[in-house]
């Protein structure tokens, strides 16, 4: 059975010959174990799907996520430089910002005019006039934490698949050529939640659910079109499930109330958009979601990742199992800092064995953890998983 049987199997609630395994990366990971410099991992195609395929290859991943779009192949006509300083490797625009790559940790970008709006104004922003979004130097549309590249807009949120730039899919184009349909593609979509807290950053945005709930579901409706976009455009071109990053929709951050309003309705929209492709939609949320697994289920999801176990979370997989074990799959619920980063190898696979013992019955079962695995997690621990599985993670017949 190849990797791709063994994942379409796991989320649609069928057994396979055993527990499929899938990680998410950090990008710190990538830039400390793929064996390219972190520039060419963050801002080009190429090193980023080379650095999807080697680390996949390494820890023996059934899946792989493309969690960040295809980069602009012009982007090096707008930099001065490139350069080793303390903090990492230093990206010099012609127009004066600087990139910051610390070698195990997410870019930093440094605007040259400290004076300009970091990011939009809730009470000031007309939902139905987004165009000028990526005139904001902290926010570059569809690209979650990828700095402002060039000081002139970029594509701007998208109205349908056609509006998606072609370079957009050419780590997806990549790892599917190399892969040959042996391995499960998976791209994402960041949540319309995830992009509003973005654009007007986490207090401003929370504040504006408060302030003027009205105002805040009509951004976020505008907001979802362009998600639903890309959702589908990616469906469109071979992926073979699509991911919905909604990191800051848990108990930290919303109300359960909270969730059922400004979050699920949305994520719904996107969710029904890829389905009519034919393809699996997951979701992927941080922290303590253990009161609210089944409003994701309400929405129209086929599984949830992460399952944030205590400390980190809240939720227990047992509990989980048998709330709504039938109705999705999960994928995670591998503590990455205690188990997975602080823990042995001999550790990591008791802990395994123990998730897998509770979510393999029934089928619905993918061992990964819970969030992402981190920069300096090492790489013996994440190649423990993949013997648990095979020890461990046999469904019989």
């Amino acid at each position: 059975m190849t990797s791709r049987e063994r994942m379409a199997l796991a989320m649609r609630h069928r057994t396979p010959d055993r527990a499929p395994v899938m990680c998410q990366l950090s990008l710190g990971h990538y830039f400390l174990r793929a064996g390219l410099p972190a520039h060419r991992v963050w801002f080009t195609s190429e090193g980023f799907a080379e650095a999807l395929l080697t680390l996949r290859a390494r820890y023996g991943f059934d899946g792989v996520l493309i969690n960040i779009p295809g980069r602009d192949p012009g982007w090096m006509r707008e930099v001065e430089g490139i350069e080793e300083g303390p903090e990492g490797e230093v990206v010099r625009w012609r127009n004066g910002d600087r990139t910051v790559i610390p070698p195990d940790d997410n870019p930093a970008h440094r605007p040259a005019d400290l004076g300009l709006a970091g990011r939009a104004e809730f009470g000031r922003l007309d939902p139905d006039d987004l165009d000028d979004l990526d005139r904001l130097p902290m926010y570059t549309w569809n690209v979650y934490h990828t700095p402002y590249l060039t000081g002139k807009p970029g594509p701007g949120p998208f109205s349908s698949p056609e509006d998606v730039p072609e370079y957009f899919y050419r780590a997806i184009d990549l790892v599917k050529a190399a892969v040959g349909g042996t391995v499960s593609v998976h791209g994402e979509v960041f949540s319309p939640f995830t992009h509003y807290m973005e654009l007007f950053g986490y207090e401003a945005g929370l504040m504006g659910l408060v302030d003027d709930p009205g105002r805040a579901e009509a951004i976020l409706d505008r907001l979802t079109g362009a998600c639903v976009a890309w959702g589908v455009a990616q469906a469109r071109r071979g992926v073979d499930a699509v991911l919905i990053s909604s990191a800051f929709a848990g108990g930290g951050f919303v109300s359960r109330a909270n969730y059922r309003r400004f979050v699920m309705p949305f994520e719904r929209r996107v969710a029904e958009a890829v389905h009519a492709e034919g393809l699996p939609v997951y979701v992927h949320t941080c922290g303590a979601i253990g009161d609210r697994l089944e409003l994701m289920a309400e929405a129209g999801m086929d599984g949830i990742d992460t399952l944030d176990p205590p400390p980190l979370g809240t939720v227990d997989l047992a509990e989980a199992k048998a709330q709504v074990g039938g109705r999705v799959f999960f994928k995670g619920n591998v503590d990455p800092v205690n188990t997975l980063l602080n823990g042995t190898p001999e550790e990591v696979m008791a802990d395994a064995r123990r998730r897998l013992e509770v979510g393999m019955p029934g089928g619905g079962y993918i061992l990964s953890t819970a969030c992402s695995v981190a920069p300096r997690t090492p790489p013996e621990n994440i190649e423990a998983l993949v013997r648990a599985a095979e020890m461990y993670g046999r469904y019989g017949g």
